[in-house]
């Protein structure tokens, strides 16, 4: 069998009519260093997969028109791409129905962006397209294996924090909101913000410990994670 070479810039195809949900994919795959395109249906699906010819398909269950399950049997007849299906069906059986159709992962919504990054990373790790590691100045996180290092030394994190450096990671030089945090790291963002200074603060002892400051306050707007100098900060 011949190895496959990881792709240098991986094609990601997300098809979501929710539009605002759509742009937040595209974006938070994007900044992973792919190149992405995004649809609201399915009505250009077959020639989207030979124009883009996407190494993955993020695909939405319910969609306009034609569905995600009709999709994924079009894209398994004539594209070898990787399907991250997204759904609002929690059931067994509907998980069943995507994951025999052929779907290589299977994502119920709402989702944490951190892990549907995590889970865009591995299909397309085991597909032989990505890399498995984001890289923000001498922080790697590896959202394969779960870990993560500051210039080589290894960072001992909690299950939250790990998904809050990754999302800080994938976002590098990105100045993020409370928010935004909370709805991409926890799944939602009516909550009390102190948890997300908690955990920032956490994080930063534990960054810190192996260099000078990474993870930066911007007084009033949010967090960004960027190995230059960022003002003003505390």
């Amino acid at each position: 069998m011949t190895e496959r070479r990881p792709a240098a810039t991986p094609r990601i195809l997300v098809i979501e009519d929710n539009e605002t949900l759509r742009l937040s994919v595209s974006t938070a795959i994007a900044d992973l260093g792919a190149d992405v395109r995004s649809d609201a249906d399915g009505s250009a699906f077959e020639a989207a997969l030979a124009n883009h010819r996407p190494h993955l398909v993020v695909l939405d269950i319910m969609l306009p028109g034609r569905d995600g399950l009709e999709l994924l049997r079009v894209a398994r007849g004539s594209s070898d791409a990787a399907v991250l299906m997204l759904t609002a069906r929690d059931s067994v059986s509907d998980r069943v129905t995507g994951l025999t159709a052929g779907a290589d992962d299977y994502l119920v919504k709402p989702f944490a962006m951190a892990e549907l990054l995590a889970r865009v990373t591995a299909v397309l790790r085991r597909h032989g397209a990505v890399a498995t590691s984001i890289e923000c100045g001498d922080v790697s996180v590896d959202t394969e294996s779960g870990d993560a290092s500051r210039g080589g030394n290894a960072l001992n994190l909690t299950a939250t924090e790990w998904k809050l450096l990754s999302y800080l990671a994938a976002q590098r030089g990105r100045t993020v909101s409370k928010t935004q945090i909370l709805t991409q790291v926890w799944g939602y963002d009516a909550y009390d913000e102190n948890l997300v200074e908690v955990h920032i603060s956490a994080l930063r002892r534990k960054l810190e410990e192996f260099g000078p400051r990474i993870l930066h306050t911007r007084r009033g707007i949010g967090y960004v994670l960027a190995a230059d100098t960022v003002s003003p900060t505390t």
